[in-house]
């Protein structure tokens, strides 16, 4: 069934052995309506819809004062090896809710709030809003998995993932280089 607190634990090692500076993008998972997931090959990324084809935009976010989605929150990325070490099998990674899963170390040290990462012919910029464990995450994965991402380590690794926004449109594939984009 569930996976325990201590058989995750064991498997941060190989979490954190994630590449820095460049990775691969391993899924890309639409969301076109609450509950729906949509596993896709191929994907655009707009700067005012996020990911064409996702409810983002439409299903807003109840924390803004109107209700409107949240400008930093328009793409949510998890670590492939967080995923899968916490899923059974590759067929559920999708049931995490996320858009995209990379091998890539997302950790708030490797990659801080503003960070570009250049995804596909595509620009995103890592934002500061927190990703989190909910309950939605706890009836697919357990309540050890939650407490697993959502712990003090879990947290510094940005094992449940990161939020981000668009800064250049573009498309992205399965496949795909993921790497930061290197200031000038």
């Amino acid at each position: 069934m569930f996976k325990t607190r201590d058989e995750l634990e064991k498997g941060l090692s190989f979490i954190k052995q994630a590449p820095k500076d460049q990775g691969v993008l391993e899924l890309i998972v639409c969301r076109p309506a609450v509950g729906k997931r949509k596993e896709l090959q191929t994907a655009e990324l707009d700067l005012e819809l996020g990911l064409i084809g996702d409810n983002w935009l439409a299903r807003g976010y109840r924390k803004t004062a109107d209700g409107s989605a949240h400008p930093d929150m328009q793409l949510n990325i998890m670590n492939s090896r967080a995923i899968s070490l916490i899923a059974d099998s590759k067929s559920q990674w999708a049931l995490a809710g996320d858009q995209f899963y990379v091998d890539m170390d997302l950790s708030k040290e490797n990659l801080p709030p503003g960070t570009r990462l250049e995804l596909g012919n595509a620009v995103i910029e890592i934002t500061a809003e927190p990703h989190l464990g909910c309950k939605k995450f706890i009836n697919r994965f357990g309540r050890d998995a939650a407490l697993f991402v959502n712990s003090e380590k879990g947290k510094a690794l940005n094992l449940r993932g990161v939020n981000a926004k668009v800064i250049k449109p573009g498309k992205v594939s399965v496949g795909s280089v993921i790497k930061k984009v290197v200031s000038q």
